[in-house]
C-alpha cells in the first residue's frame, strides 16, 4: 500500500506538469463536492407536492400565503413561481415574461463553475502529454549527455512521461463525469422550472 512520502514522491518525479495536475484535480474536486451539496440541497422538495399546495391556496386566492410559500421553499421553480405571482391580475405574457426571465436566472446559478469542470476534463489529458513528451525529450537528452542508451540512462525520463500520462487521465475523468452529471441535474431542474412555469398560468388564467 502507497505510503503519503511515496505519493509525493511520485509527484514530485513527475515534474512540474504533476504539479499542475494536482492544482487541477484539487479545484475539480472542490467544485464536484460544492455542486453537489448545492443540488442536493435543491432537491429536498418536489414539484408536484408545492405546486399542489400553491393550487390549494390560489383556489382560496390566498396569494400572500402562496408567495410566502415560495420564500420558505429553497428551489429554482419556487423562485420562478414567485415571479408569476407577483404580477398576478396582469394579463398572461407578461405573467409568462417574468417567469422565463427568473428560468434564465436561476439556469445560470446552477450552471455557475460547472465549465470549470468541462476545462479541466477535456484539458487535464493533454497537460498530462505534454508531460510524456517532455519525459521523452528528457530520456533522450540523457542518452545525448552520456553518449550511450540504456535503461538505467532512460528510466529517469520514461518514468516521468508515465506519471504525467496517468495523472492527467485521473484528473480528467472524474471532472467529465461530473460534469456529466452536473449537465443531467441541470436539465432536470430546467425541466421542472418549466413546467412549474406552465402549470402557474393554468392556475391564474383558468
Amino acid at each position: 500500500m502507497p505510503t503519503s512520502s511515496n505519493l509525493f514522491a511520485t509527484i514530485h518525479h513527475g515534474g512540474l506538469v504533476v504539479y499542475i495536475l494536482v492544482l487541477c484535480s484539487i479545484l475539480s474536486i472542490t467544485i464536484i463536492f460544492e455542486r453537489i451539496l448545492f443540488y442536493t440541497r435543491l432537491s429536498k422538495i418536489k414539484r408536484p407536492d408545492f405546486m399542489q399546495e400553491i393550487r390549494h391556496y390560489l383556489e382560496k386566492k390566498n396569494y400572500k400565503n402562496a408567495i410566502a410559500l415560495c420564500d420558505q421553499t429553497l428551489t429554482p421553480f419556487a423562485k420562478v413561481v414567485k415571479a408569476g405571482l407577483l404580477l398576478h391580475g396582469r394579463n398572461e405574457k407578461l405573467i409568462s415574461q417574468s417567469m422565463e426571465r427568473e428560468i434564465v436566472v436561476e439556469t445560470i446559478k446552477l450552471e455557475r463553475f460547472i465549465s470549470i469542470s468541462a476545462t479541466i476534463g477535456s484539458t487535464a489529458i493533454y497537460i498530462g502529454l505534454l508531460g510524456t513528451v517532455l519525459g521523452i525529450m528528457r530520456a533522450f537528452h540523457d542518452i545525448s549527455l552520456n553518449g550511450v542508451g540504456g535503461i538505467n540512462v532512460i528510466i529517469g525520463g520514461i518514468s516521468e512521461s508515465l506519471i504525467a500520462t496517468a495523472a492527467g487521465l485521473i484528473v480528467a475523468l472524474p471532472a467529465l463525469i461530473s460534469y456529466n452529471y452536473f449537465v443531467r441535474r441541470i436539465d432536470h431542474f430546467v425541466s421542472d422550472m418549466e413546467l412549474s412555469s406552465s402549470e402557474l398560468v393554468d392556475i391564474l388564467c383558468d
